[in-house]
């Protein structure tokens, strides 16, 4: 069995688990979270890692993903992440093997739609996947994430995408005068996923209908489904995600993944949601048939990484 570290470094959370992998199943052992900003640097945080009662030291295991929430560049470097005050450099630490590498986090939550990680996904719209086509994932949390899984004749391939940098698309005029209010607000050079569908977008739809200035943990607690900003924000999220799965004809299935929606289920429950999801003059067929599921699983990062590790050490294993 070989053994892998894995780990999802998001903007408030570092989190790494130890598995098991025959080449056919993974298997999840101890895991352990850190607070992102409580480390200085990378270096900080795996010393903090091998400090703890965390039972991986350099040398133990066979293969090291990390799953950075930010662009990553030829599997060894992350430069910045966005929501967290550092990089990441693999060049500047030592694991103990050379099966180390780096993906986005995003192309782990797509990874993980090929794992039991995604076993009790809430049904969001039935429909039937057809094996081996494209599966889209998005998902809202700090940040908004996008990605794509391509069956390639012999293995899954992520598509990493910094889709969340994207301009937001707004429809009419009181989506208008949101746009600018959201603009402002966030300091931002345009209305963007990361500042409509996150938990700073939660903040600042809510702010622009109602005046109030809460955090989002507070927004969620005292909105329903018929508030207004759960509808707002919902036809935001669907609008994301409907582009999405237009924009990859993700007839492989589609997976809603980050906290946001887990801990708030109403956002793609209420009607909203699927009405938003479903509008299009030319693919509202296509929109109907597509199978969609909620991920509320919130070690899947970690088993996406863990399985981009299992096929790493296959490919390596066929190459010897």
């Amino acid at each position: 069995m070989a053994k892998i570290l894995a780990a999802d470094i998001g903007g408030t959370n570092s989190r790494f688990a130890l598995f098991e992998s025959d080449g056919a199943r993974l298997e999840i052992g101890d895991s352990i979270w850190l607070p992102t900003h409580g480390a200085k640097t990378f270096p900080e945080l795996l010393e903090q890692l091998w400090a703890s009662d965390f039972p991986a030291r350099p040398g133990s295991f066979d293969a090291a993903v990390l799953a950075p929430a930010g662009a990553v560049y030829g599997g060894m470097t992350c430069p910045h992440l966005p929501n967290a005050p550092w990089g990441i450099d693999l060049n500047e630490v030592d694991f103990g093997t050379g099966a180390v590498r780096l993906i986005n986090d995003f192309s782990a939550q797509a990874y993980a739609t090929r794992t039991s990680a995604v076993d009790d996904a809430l049904v969001v719209q039935a429909g039937e996947p057809v094996e081996g086509e494209t599966i889209a994932v998005i998902g809202a949390g700090t940040g908004l994430g996008y990605s794509a899984l391509l069956w390639t004749g012999a293995a899954w391939t992520a598509l990493p995408s910094e889709g969340g940098h994207m301009a937001f698309p707004f429809i009419g005029r009181d989506e208008a005068e949101y746009a600018e209010f959201n603009r402002m607000e966030s300091g931002r050079n345009w209305p963007e996923g990361d500042s409509v569908v996150t938990g700073l977008g939660l903040r600042l739809v809510h702010k622009f209908l109602t005046g109030e200035d809460l955090d989002p943990k507070e927004i969620s607690a005292r909105i329903t489904p018929e508030s207004e900003t759960t509808r707002w924000y919902a036809r935001f999220y669907a609008r994301a995600c409907r582009n999405w799965a237009i924009g990859l004809m993700s007839t492989g299935g589609f997976f809603i993944a980050g906290g946001i929606a887990a801990k708030n289920r109403m956002f793609v429950e209420v009607p909203e949601f699927m009405n938003e999801f479903h509008n299009s003059h030319v693919y509202g067929d296509f929109l109907h048939s597509v199978p969609v599921k909620l991920n509320c699983n919130e070690e899947s990062g970690l088993f996406g990484a863990a399985f981009f590790g299992a096929q790493m050490l296959a490919d390596r294993g066929a190459g010897a």
